[in-house]
């Protein structure tokens, strides 16, 4: 039986990437801060108590899931605050930093040992981080972190293309989540749909793409 690691598991995105997996015969590995009733009773393993942008967060991960064959990594933990131009914060921008951008390139080279050919690393990203389609200014933060991201996930496409392993970067829409205080335009339901397609599609050959849940591709 195949095993899926998702971060940011325990509510919206995660916890419903989280219930798609294990309904569709896989064995969920729910990381998170803090866990939660639903993510208990979907996944196989959780484990909780990690700050994925600590380096003793990683390695308390890394340490409970030695020997676990991992062929889906999903890196979905992510946050997101407002800085405006006259108010920048300087620190709330590291913070973004570290946990949108650092963060999932640093779980994903710990975890590499326990993938192989055939694998796959999702990377939740945001169209917000393209250059090209920024037409509105402002979340200094948010939109830096993430292109930080894409351009991370570019590169582990190419340097983990010749160890067999495939790289997406996925924009899971404008979702319903506590992130945007439940504003969006779709559920989480939906847009884990969407991220789940994509996901199934990636291969070597699309490897490095920049996809919207719904198949567009989106511009860097």
């Amino acid at each position: 039986m195949k095993q899926v690691l998702i971060t940011g598991a325990n509510r919206g995105i995660g916890l419903e990437l989280a219930r798609h997996y294990a309904s569709n015969g896989w064995q969920v590995i729910g990381v998170c801060r803090q866990s939660s009733q639903e993510l208990d009773a979907v996944a196989k393993t959780v484990v909780k108590g990690i700050d994925v942008s600590d380096e003793k967060g990683i390695e308390t991960l890394v340490s409970a899931v030695v020997g676990e064959p991992i062929a889906l990594l999903i890196n979905n933990a992510g946050m997101m605050q407002d800085e405006q131009l006259g108010s920048i914060d300087v620190d709330s921008i590291r913070s973004q930093m570290e946990i949108n951008a650092y963060a999932p390139l640093r779980v994903t080279e710990a975890l590499l040992p326990n993938m192989g050919t055939g694998g796959k690393i999702a990377l939740i990203t945001s169209r917000m981080g393209s250059i090209a389609d920024n037409d509105s200014g402002g979340r200094y933060g948010y939109r830096a972190s993430k292109a930080a991201l894409n351009a991370f996930g570019k590169s582990l496409s190419v340097d983990l293309k010749p160890r067999g392993i495939a790289v997406a970067l996925l924009h899971p829409g404008y979702v319903k989540t506590r992130m945007v205080n439940f504003g969006g335009m779709i559920t989480p339901e939906e847009a884990a749909t969407g991220l789940a397609a994509r996901i199934d599609g990636l291969t070597l050959e699309n490897s490095g793409s920049f996809w919207h849940s719904n198949g567009d591709t989106l511009p860097w």
